[in-house]
């Protein structure tokens, strides 16, 4: 993952980091107005609301200034950040008792039946970047009827345009199984929207 390290005169995440390890708050502080706008999208699309998506932003912030002192810059503090922020996020959604989908068997669509079709690179479908307003819509809809596995590892991969090494820290996966996730939340996301466009005459 690309931290926001510009050489724009800004101070770097490292060292920020290090002066709010030390016990500077208002370098804690940059650090969030540097993340705070990337985070809130990945909990917005995460819990689906605007309410639970700010209370798990607020969380994830929290949670990284008690544990700014047990960051040890093994990744980045991008990745760290994004870390926390998922599993705040997953935390909240076993709470309420949202059903899960095991990632060690084959997507299964509406009827029953099962995707093995090749994976389709998501990011690189014109679909993704089209500026209808509907069809976006109808993405996002699909998007937040994915399976939580699949779901999180599409919108770190194809959406915040993470590594697949990125994810895989952030997750504590295996790239393969990064891999995997990607390949089903693609097959899902083509599946859903081609539905859509053939309901409307275009396919």
């Amino acid at each position: 993952m690309r931290e926001d390290n510009k050489d724009n005169g800004q101070p770097k995440d490292g060292e920020l980091v290090l002066k709010a390890q030390k016990g500077d708050p208002q370098s804690f502080g940059v650090l969030v107005k540097r993340y705070e706008r990337k985070i809130y999208a990945l909990t917005y699309r995460i819990m689906g609301n605007r309410d639970d998506a700010s209370d798990a932003l607020q969380e994830t912030f929290l949670q990284a200034y008690k544990k700014i002192g047990t960051f040890e810059g093994k990744s980045g503090f991008s990745t760290w950040l994004y870390r926390i922020a998922v599993n705040t996020c997953l935390m909240k959604k076993r709470k309420k008792k949202l059903d899960t989908v095991s990632t060690d068997r084959p997507v299964k669509m509406d009827g029953g039946e099962e995707i093995n079709r090749e994976p389709v690179d998501w990011s690189n479908d014109p679909m993704a970047t089209i500026d209808n307003k509907e069809v976006k819509k109808k993405l996002d809809e699909a998007i937040a009827q994915m399976p939580e596995e699949f779901r999180t590892v599409v919108l770190l991969r194809d959406v915040d345009r993470l590594s697949s090494k990125a994810v895989a820290d952030i997750l504590n996966i295996s790239i393969p199984n990064v891999k995997s996730r990607l390949h089903r939340g693609r097959l899902f996301l083509r599946r859903k929207l081609s539905e859509y466009f053939r309901s409307r005459g275009e396919l």
